[in-house]
C-alpha cells in the first residue's frame, strides 16, 4: 500500500512539473511553427527576387539553399532555447559536432569550398567549352561538389570541384570571337610569293573570316623539308570549327593547282656492302 502511495506521489509530482512547463512548451511548439512560416516566406521571396534578374541558375540554388539552412539552424538553437537548454553549451556542442563532421569529410568539403568559388568567380558557365585536368568537353552542369562535361566523343565527365578549382582552366567560350592559325608548307623549289598570293585570295574570299583585326599569311618558318606559311585569322566562335575544316582542305586544293609541290620529309639510306670491304680491309693489312 505505502509502494503505491509512493507512485502516487511520483506521478503527481510529475505531473505538476508538466504543467507547470507546458506553457514553455507550447511557446516552443508555436515558435517553430511561426518560425518555419516565416523562413517560408523569406526563401518564397528570394526566389522571386533572383527571377526578376538574370543571375547563375547555380548561384540562385546555392544561395537560397544556404539561407534556408541557415535560418532553420538559428530557429533550432532559438527553440531549443526556448526549452531551457543554455545557449553557450548547444552552441558548444554543435561547434565539436561540426569539427568532427568536418574532419570526417575534408575532402567533401574541399569539393564544396571549390563549387562555391566557381560558383562566385564563374571563370566558366554551362554551355562553355572547357579543357581541365586533362579532359575537354562542354559543361552541363555545375553543382556544389561536382561539375559534368561532355566530352567530343559524347562521353560525361565528372570532376570534383575542389580539384577544378585549384587547377588551369582553359575557356574556349569566353570570348567571342578565336583566333586560327594554320600551317602550309611549300618546296624550296616552289615560287613564295605565288604561294603567299594563293594563300591571301583564299582568306580574304571567305565572308566569315573577321577583317579587323586584318589576317595575316607570313612565312613562319624555313623547315627541314618545306617552307612553312602561317595562315593568322580571327573568326565567331559558331564559324570557327567549320572554317577550320575548310581552309585546311581548301588550302591544299589550291596550292596544288596553283603547281606548289606539298613536301612531307625524307631521308637518303646508303646501303654499303660489307663483303666488299672486308676484301679492301685485308688488301690494305697484306700491303702493311
Amino acid at each position: 500500500m505505502d509502494k503505491l502511495n509512493n507512485y502516487g506521489e511520483i506521478a503527481k509530482e510529475y505531473a505538476n512539473k508538466f504543467i507547470d512547463y507546458l506553457p514553455t512548451l507550447i511557446g516552443a511548439i508555436v515558435l517553430l511553427l511561426v518560425g518555419l512560416w516565416v523562413i517560408k516566406l523569406i526563401v518564397k521571396y528570394l526566389k522571386k527576387l533572383f527571377d526578376k534578374k538574370d543571375y547563375d541558375p547555380t548561384l540562385e540554388k546555392f544561395t537560397v539553399n544556404a539561407a534556408s539552412w541557415g535560418l532553420k539552424i538559428m530557429l533550432f538553437v532559438l527553440v531549443i532555447t526556448q526549452l531551457g537548454v543554455e545557449s553557450a553549451s548547444l552552441v558548444a556542442a554543435i561547434g565539436a559536432a561540426g569539427l568532427a563532421i568536418g574532419l570526417a569529410l575534408q575532402g567533401s568539403l574541399s569539393n564544396l569550398a571549390g563549387g562555391v568559388l566557381i560558383i562566385v568567380l564563374k571563370p566558366f558557365k554551362v554551355g562553355d567549352w572547357i579543357e581541365a585536368q586533362g579532359v575537354s568537353g562542354s559543361v552541363v552542369e555545375i553543382s556544389l561538389f561536382y561539375t559534368k562535361l561532355d566530352t567530343f566523343g559524347n562521353q560525361r565527365v565528372v570532376i570534383p570541384n575542389g580539384e577544378l578549382s585549384n587547377d588551369n582552366i582553359t575557356n574556349y567560350s569566353f570570348n567571342k570571337t578565336r583566333k586560327e592559325n594554320l600551317s602550309f608548307g611549300i618546296s624550296y623549289d616552289d615560287d613564295i610569293k605565288k604561294a603567299k598570293e594563293v594563300l591571301t585570295n583564299m582568306v580574304m574570299e571567305q565572308e566569315k573570316i573577321l577583317k579587323d583585326p586584318a589576317p595575316q599569311i607570313i612565312v613562319s618558318e624555313l623547315g627541314d623539308s618545306s617552307v612553312n606559311f602561317s595562315v593568322r585569322y580571327f573568326a565567331e566562335l559558331p564559324d570557327f570549327w567549320d572554317l577550320h575544316w575548310y581552309m585546311i582542305e581548301e588550302g591544299k586544293i589550291r596550292l596544288e593547282k596553283a603547281g606548289m609541290t606539298i613536301p612531307y620529309p625524307q631521308r637518303d639510306v646508303y646501303l654499303y656492302d660489307q663483303t666488299k670491304m672486308r676484301g679492301t680491309e685485308r688488301e690494305k693489312r697484306s700491303a702493311e
